[in-house]
């Protein structure tokens, strides 16, 4: 009888997640050159929203914990004003995280930075932006009059300080 119970279970939890990656499977990507991002607007770590500003020229994305943590750890070493004076935003997809460790632990955490943090809290939102990006790397996108104009992939603070600092 118990095992009747788990292997409904599991199957139950099985149709539920395929059923969600199936609707996120076809979505169409974002981050592909000659796509605008004009208007894109995210909340912040305090829950404020923000529609990218008309002067960026990039924007980066990072999908993975570890790929966030090599850009907060940058961004906390320059003034709290580095992205904004680099035209530069900073996305972190926190959809992949349960609410309940989003909520007690990742944004509290933020809320600490002095930079600008934009989220992405939302799998189904999130999903576009994620297509066929590696996101175990840092995603930085240049933008030309908010058209994409460029994709690249990063791994390290060295990188992303030059990426930032080269117009």
């Amino acid at each position: 009888m118990i095992k009747t119970v788990v292997a409904l279970a599991l199957t139950f939890l099985f149709l539920g997640c395929s059923s969600k990656s199936d609707e996120l499977v076809n979505v169409n990507a974002k981050l592909v050159m000659g796509q605008s991002l004009n208007k894109l607007t995210l909340n912040d770590q305090f829950e404020k929203s923000h529609t990218l500003p008309d002067a960026t020229t990039k924007v980066i994305f990072a999908f993975s914990k570890d790929g966030a943590h090599v850009c907060n750890d940058f961004f906390v070493t320059q003034t709290p004003t580095y992205l904004a004076d680099n035209n530069t935003v900073f996305i972190a997809d926190v959809s992949a995280a349960p609410s309940l460790i989003r909520s007690m632990f990742i944004l509290p955490g933020l809320k600490d930075f002095k930079h600008t943090v934009l989220l992405l809290d939302d799998k189904a939102a999130a999903a576009p932006f994620r297509k066929d990006m590696d996101v175990e790397k840092i995603i930085v996108v240049s933008l030309n009059a908010g058209e994409i104009t460029k994709v690249a992939t990063l791994s390290t603070q060295k990188e992303l300080q030059a990426t930032i600092e080269t117009p």
